[in-house]
């Protein structure tokens, strides 16, 4: 076989279909961009390119963890999210698209605001935090995670966007001698215990601290809604993402607090619910 990118990337997509890997041809592409450091593009105009050894054998160490279901994202190191890149490895989740949803409805909401203090709870990679950050006038974003390996992922992503996040690790609200936010924003661990031995081979790659939600998959939006409150400003926002199948049990816990108003929930792109917002009362 001729070493060019057309025989290489049916090559890698041969493999993976050989173990049924989902999005085959996709990883096989983004896997051969990532190595020769250039776009889509590039590939299609260029199929007859040769490669050098070095780089088909990178390739090809590359194909063989895609076999092991590594994410793809752990061999590139690179998710994009709101049309920044960010850094992700087995320390943290990696950023859904699904997830841009809850920053689209934070910038919403806020568009006309300036100088807003922000509080992003189970930061991971800090994805959130520097969107809103970025996007929101003058904003001052504090970003939690009891995870020190977490926030070190997402402090390099502070540093490679420009942001100016600050990262404080606390289990939950323990460690926050910070309050009066005008929100605060979480994607917290949100599946059942026994659903995550059902997750796609991927997924379980990445952590299960960032995973698990408890029996329920409820735990963390009971804290958060106890919690939160206390460290809101009157008529602040408490906006979380939760689970397609969740949006019921989440209202319930929070208008049990008696603490929040105005509680309503957004659908993603694929119509699920994805997103429960409110204000302190």
């Amino acid at each position: 076989m001729e070493n060019n990118i057309e025989n290489i990337l049916k090559y890698g997509i041969d493999e993976l279909n050989r173990l049924n890997i989902e999005d085959s041809k996709i990883k096989a592409q983004i896997l051969l961009m990532h190595i020769i450091n250039k776009p889509k593009q590039y590939l299609i105009i260029n199929k007859n390119e040769i490669l050098n050894e070095p780089l088909l054998k990178q390739y090809k160490q590359g194909i063989e963890k895609l076999k092991q279901n590594t994410p793809i994202q752990h061999i590139t190191n690179t998710q994009e999210f709101m049309g920044l890149k960010f850094y992700v490895d087995e320390n943290v989740l990696i950023p859904r698209f699904d997830t841009e949803i809850l920053v689209e409805e934070i910038i919403e909401i806020n568009k006309n605001t300036q100088n807003l203090k922000v509080l992003d709870m189970c930061t991971g990679s800090g994805a959130i935090a520097i969107c809103l950050q970025k996007l929101l006038n003058n904003s001052t974003v504090y970003a939690i995670d009891i995870s020190q390996k977490a926030l070190d992922v997402a402090k390099k992503n502070n540093e490679a966007n420009k942001t100016k996040v600050n990262f404080i690790q606390s289990n939950m609200f323990e460690n926050i001698g910070e309050n009066e936010f005008d929100i605060i924003v979480s994607n917290p661990p949100y599946i059942e215990t026994k659903t995550i031995k059902q997750l796609n081979e991927d997924v379980k790659k990445e952590p299960a601290i960032a995973l698990d939600g408890g029996a329920d998959g409820l735990v963390f939006y009971k804290i958060l809604a106890e919690q939160a409150h206390k460290f809101l400003k009157n008529n602040g926002i408490l906006a979380m993402e939760i689970g397609y199948n969740q949006k019921e049990s989440v209202e319930a816990i929070l208008k049990e607090t008696n603490h929040y108003k105005e509680i309503y929930c957004r659908k993603d792109l694929n119509g699920n619910d994805r997103l429960i917002v409110c204000r302190k009362k």
